[in-house]
């Protein structure tokens, strides 16, 4: 006799913060230690963390391992990428750094990639990639730096490169030929995969239910309480099967079905261990947050649980930006109290502040020296190693 599906738990918005922040580990000063080997951590709970080009202040790949490691050194994830080899770059729903024991999970996408190529690099000639891995096998890994002789031809996309062997470098890239063994500021240093990992043979690839299988867990574990958007973020084709995966561990008691009181839309699935546990309210940690940390980046999602709209205003024109052109969210405890528009002066070594925004008003005194301590030492850390 099948088993009865679940019943559907109810909880308040705050226990949907706390579990969100906790699954984050946002909710704790220092979660994943110090150094080198706290930065593997975190790239691994995380499941990725996101790339861009953006330098105002820090980079927010920089920027979202400072918000859960205090003692973070840029040193730390260079060494977990081109030393440990602990983390590698990929494309997530962006290009991310990822840990490298799911690196297998990756490997279908790269295969596709061989049949599907991408516009960004669609009219790279096959047989300018051999000739640049026969020349990377013989000479060593290189940059883009490393390539003089290029004729510029015209973008066919905006994320495209007018470098003809930029994008013979992302083709051998995207298709696993290649992998960035090094990274310096945004110069990508390009390495055979195998010679970079020290394989014999490369690991053997997922299967696509297998794939599927891990993006749930992962969003599992970094969201705690998921939905079909947060699981598929940018995948929407993948949401039938996810579907198909939710309704199996609903049956077998594995997940529970969630409704947050006053969230009329998404559904949303826990484990019973997540809804058993609910952090209790603590203390009111302070973090500056990237508006591409994965607390923000699902911008649909941070509006459901923390009734937060984040504005990402770098590209709308100055007299229409409401909060800034760079904006950065303050979590205060389980609220978001403030957005900050900062920028790094390099020059004078210290982060202005553009703008301040209060969330509510009337609540800025409570808030207002917790945020300048957090504003002390966040530039502290932009003005560090």
């Amino acid at each position: 006799m099948p088993a009865k599906a679940s019943r559907i738990r109810t909880i308040t918005p705050s226990q949907a913060r706390r579990i969100w922040l906790h699954a984050q580990r946002l909710d704790e000063a220092a979660p994943f230690g110090e150094g080198p080997e706290a930065t593997r951590l975190a790239v691994e709970h995380l499941g990725y963390v996101q790339i861009d080009t953006i330098n105002v202040i820090e980079r927010s790949h920089h920027h979202i391992l400072f918000s859960r490691i205090p003692g973070y050194r840029r040193g730390d994830l260079r060494q977990a990428q081109s030393m440990d080899k602990s983390v590698f770059e990929y494309w997530t729903h962006a290009l991310s750094y990822v840990p490298t024991r799911d690196l297998r999970f990756f490997l279908p996408e790269m295969k596709r990639h061989r049949t599907e190529p991408s516009r960004w690099y669609a009219d790279a000639n096959p047989n300018d990639l051999k000739r640049m891995l026969r020349n990377i096998r013989k000479d060593g890994a290189l940059s883009i730096r490393d390539i003089d002789d290029d004729e510029l031809v015209e973008k066919d996309h905006p994320w495209a490169s007018r470098k003809p062997s930029k994008r013979v470098l992302q083709l051998g890239f995207y298709n696993g030929d290649l992998t960035i063994s090094e990274r310096n500021g945004m110069v990508k240093t390009y390495e055979l995969m195998e010679r970079h990992f020290g394989w014999n043979q490369r690991p053997k690839a997922a299967t696509d239910k297998q794939v599927a299988e891990y993006l749930l867990d992962r969003a599992l574990r970094s969201q705690g309480l998921v939905s079909l958007e947060s699981i598929s973020y940018l995948e929407a084709k993948r949401k039938p099967v996810f579907k198909e995966l939710i309704e199996g561990r609903v049956r077998r008691r594995q997940l529970v079905p969630v409704t947050i009181e006053g969230v009329e839309k998404p559904q949303f699935w826990a484990t019973p261990e997540v809804l058993d546990a609910v952090p209790e309210p603590g203390q009111e940690l302070v973090h500056i947050l990237s508006p591409f940390d994965p607390l923000i980046i699902q911008r649909k999602r941070t509006s459901a649980i923390f009734g937060y709209d984040h504005l990402f205003e770098a590209y709308v024109p100055k007299a229409k930006r409401k909060y800034g052109y760079f904006s950065l969210p303050v979590l205060v405890g389980e609220e978001i109290v403030a957005a900050l528009d900062l920028k790094t002066d390099r020059a004078a070594r210290k982060v202005l502040i553009q703008n301040w925004t209060w969330m509510r008003p009337d609540e800025s005194g409570r808030f207002k020296s917790l945020v300048e301590e957090a504003l002390g030492r966040f530039e502290a850390f932009q003005l560090g190693d």
